[in-house]
Parts: C-alpha cells; sequence; structure tokens
C-alpha cells in the first residue's frame, strides 16, 4: 500500500549533508561510527515513526516519503527551503551584553545555548565589551540535505 497522507510510517534514515557529512541516522552503529552518539549520549539510535502530514519533520522527507511502499529504499535530496530553510541574517541579533550576563546569570561565550521565551534556540556566536550576537537560523539553514531511507512499515 502506498504512502498517503495520515498513514503512520517507520523507516530507517541515514541524513548526510552534501559534502557525505553524517548530521543523523538511526543506526546505532553509524551514530558509534561518526560520533553522534557521544554527542548525543542519551538518545536512542532507533528507527522512527512519523505520521505524514503532522509536520514533525521536516517538509521535503515527508513529501518524498508519500508515494513509497514498505520495503522500499531510496537516496533524495531535499534543498533548504524543504528543509530548516535559507540562512537569514534577519535571524541574528545583537543584545546588550550587560543585560544578557543579567539574564545568563554568567559571563557569556561563544557557544553558549539560550533560548527565547517563546522557546526558540539560539547560539552566541560573538560578543565584544558592549554586544553579545545570537544566531537564531536552525544549525542546518540554507544546507541541502541527503537522506537514505528504508520504509519498514506502513499502517
Amino acid at each position: 500500500m502506498p504512502i498517503s497522507e495520515g498513514d503512520s510510517v517507520t523507516i530507517e534514515y541515514v541524513g548526510r549533508l552534501t559534502d557525505g557529512t553524517v548530521f543523523d541516522t538511526s543506526d546505532g552503529a553509524l551514530a558509534e561510527e561518526t560520533g553522534l552518539a557521544d554527542e548525543e549520549p542519551e538518545r536512542q539510535f532507533e528507527p522512527l515513526t512519523i505520521e505524514i502530514g503532522d509536520d514533525k519533520v521536516i517538509p521535503g522527507l515527508q513529501e518524498a516519503l508519500v508515494g513509497l511502499e514498505a520495503g522500499d529504499t531510496e537516496l533524495f535530496q531535499i534543498p533548504p527551503e524543504q528543509a530548516y530553510g535559507e540562512y537569514s541574517d534577519e535571524r541574528v541579533g545583537e543584545y546588550d551584553r550587560d543585560a544578557f550576563e543579567d539574564m545568563l546569570g554568567k559571563p557569556v561565550a561563544v557557544g553558549d545555548e539560550v533560548e527565547t521565551e517563546d522557546g526558540l534556540p539560539g547560539e552566541v556566536v560573538d560578543f565584544d565589551d558592549d554586544t553579545v550576537t545570537v544566531d537564531f537560523n536552525h544549525e542546518l539553514a540554507g544546507e541541502s540535505l541527503e537522506f537514505e531511507i528504508e520504509v519498514l512499515d506502513v499502517e
């Protein structure tokens, strides 16, 4: 039965950047080999079950799955606009350093991860004596992605 809107689909997958770097996978052995398991020690690298149409994964992945069937394997490219969007300078902001450090409760450092009141994650990318620069773009914004998937089950 071909995958369609509303189906529950379980897949094995490997997500790569266009240079071949693995950024995500359901394969535990590959996660160990690439260092992803060290970056996320609490995570279980296992097949992913998604509901087609629930918007919990990137649009390009959902669209690529539609029409496939259990047992199918595919390799496909997803452009930035169907993944995490284009990089936007508008999502980079400068803030008063003193106020920012008061909010953090510690001295600022490049690489600090922060979150807005509405849950938007950001990363400190620069600072000087007066200002802190925070990038709120997704870390994969502007990247074309490649996914290798195997459809395990469709319900």
